[in-house]
């Protein structure tokens, strides 16, 4: 099995998919551009995603961009994200002025920062990546946020460990495919629609999967960038069969201007 991850081994995405995947063969990629295009041109059959997290929130342009290259949600992993300060070995929390990592991380690990003021944040491509260059270039007085995983591959000293803002910190990730590959057992679906501009659209949207016992566990609005300040909405529904969300559709359509299938897929329980 080859699947593209946004980093590289020692990645939070390549935990992801080690937990998903046997005899897996990895492709690391830069960014999440990089990873929706290559499961887009076939270069492999499935990519992991992050699609949000549970304290910094939804990750909006990855929704972009599932559509953007017509992909398609095949499944979703919950992860719980433990994030380590590590650097090399001779080093202490003093001795660091700069912390290196993935914007999300620094973003869930802000707090942890406000008592060392004089440490730089600095973002970059990934969290894994950030450890190995450390490892890699001996960067002294310089530290990565990453995870345990990634400090025993790298061999780096974890300075402080668990130091994100809320201790159950948890990070959603979604299985991506070209092809739509629809499982019987599904009951889960994620939807990305535009309302139409009448009064009162959107409540009779939610009025109506409340009747078909849909229940929406998300909805979030995203730009329409084509059109400024006009915005879609993506939402995950919920359901018991794969007929009762095929009602709902056939429902629903009426209502809205436009809606596309994001994805038909199980849900990941908690």
């Amino acid at each position: 099995m080859k699947v593209a991850i946004q980093g590289i081994r020692g990645s939070y995405h390549h935990q992801v998919a080690t937990q998903l995947y046997q005899n897996l063969e990895l492709l690391e990629c830069s960014s999440f551009d990089q990873l929706a295009l290559a499961v887009s041109n076939h270069e492999v059959k499935t990519g992991i995603m992050a699609i949000g997290n549970s304290i910094a929130g939804s990750i909006l342009p990855n929704y972009g961009l599932i559509k953007e290259h017509d992909l398609k949600i095949t499944g979703e992993y919950y992860l719980n994200i433990q994030h380590q300060l590590m650097a090399l070995y001779d080093q202490e929390i003093m001795d660091i002025k700069e912390v290196q990592s993935h914007p999300m991380a620094l973003l869930q690990c802000k707090s942890f920062f406000r008592k060392y003021p004089h440490i730089k944040l600095v973002e970059t491509d990934d969290t894994a990546a950030a450890a190995l260059r450390i490892s890699e270039e001996k960067k002294r007085g310089v530290a990565a946020i990453a995870s345990k995983h990634a400090a025993q591959l790298y061999d780096l000293k974890i300075l402080n460990d668990d130091v994100q803002e809320v201790k159950n910190n948890t990070t959603r990730f979604v299985v991506l495919e070209a092809r739509e590959r629809i499982n019987n057992e599904a009951n889960k679906a994620t939807i990305n629609f535009t309302a139409s501009h009448e009064s009162g659209s959107l409540a009779k949207i939610l009025t109506k999967l409340g009747e078909l016992h849909i229940n929406l566990s998300k909805i979030q609005s995203v730009h329409i960038i084509e059109k400024p300040f006009l915005f879609s909405f993506v939402a995950d529904l919920e359901f018991e069969n794969l007929k009762q969300f095929e009602e709902a559709q056939l429902e629903i359509g009426i209502l809205v201007e436009s809606m596309k299938i994001l994805g038909v897929y199980k849900s990941h329980t908690l």
